[in-house]
């Protein structure tokens, strides 16, 4: 009797997220299909591993401590050029869509996709193939918007402004960014509101974009 061929090894894959429920639901969710070889609660927690694992694939949540999965994945462009970088993530905003394509990323995903739209994506960007939700721009990553023109945040910005940005942009809230700063709630709120009036953006996610967009993030 012939022997069965072997079994097709999983891809291997990285996961960084920094909410441990979902970061447990995400391993249950894909170990069947992939091999979780490393998780991350940070982004440089997530380019640690992903430099050490050497993975097929890393997913990356987009907004994460001390440095945001935008900043891992330009380290991670850099270090492991061959790897497909997948971003899982809450916000719609196509300009941070546009800004995940331009680092090098080849999936951008909505938490709320189906799991068989997040399991197909990843699929696709193992393949080389550039996939996002159809819940942005109808999947059409042509129908993104073009680079903006670059800002020059250190002109338009304070040396404290951009600290507060930071770590907005990675996913702190007001009081955990005053508590690494050393400075009061209200004080990182009067940053925020003095940013947002100085940069004409009107909520915190066109800041966030902002600090994506000119590499505070």
């Amino acid at each position: 009797m012939a022997p069965l061929p072997p079994h097709p090894p999983r891809p291997r894959i990285v996961i960084a997220e920094d909410d441990t429920l979902l970061m447990e639901a995400l391993a249950r969710l894909l170990e069947p299909a992939f091999e979780v070889v490393g998780t991350a609660s940070d982004g440089d927690e997530a380019v640690r591993v992903a430099l050490r694992e050497v993975p097929d694939l890393v997913l990356l949540d987009a907004r994460m401590p001390r440095a945001s999965g935008f900043e891992a994945a330009r380290c991670l462009r850099r270090e492991l050029p061959a790897t497909p970088l997948a971003f899982l993530t809450a916000n719609r905003d196509p300009q941070l869509a546009a800004e995940a394509f331009r680092i090098g990323a080849t999936a951008y995903v909505l938490k709320d996709s189906t799991p068989e739209e997040f399991e197909a994506a990843l699929r696709a960007a193992l393949r080389g193939e550039i996939t996002l939700s159809p819940r942005i721009t109808g999947g059409d990553p042509e129908a993104l918007p073009p680079p903006p023109r670059t800002e020059e945040a250190s002109e338009r910005l304070s040396s404290r402004e951009r600290d507060v940005l930071k770590r907005l942009a990675a996913g702190l809230s007001m009081k955990e960014v005053g508590a690494e700063l050393g400075i009061a709630t209200r004080t990182v709120a009067y940053h925020k509101y003095r940013m947002m009036e100085a940069l004409s953006v009107r909520s915190s996610a066109e800041l966030v974009g902002f600090a994506v967009r000119n590499g505070l993030s």
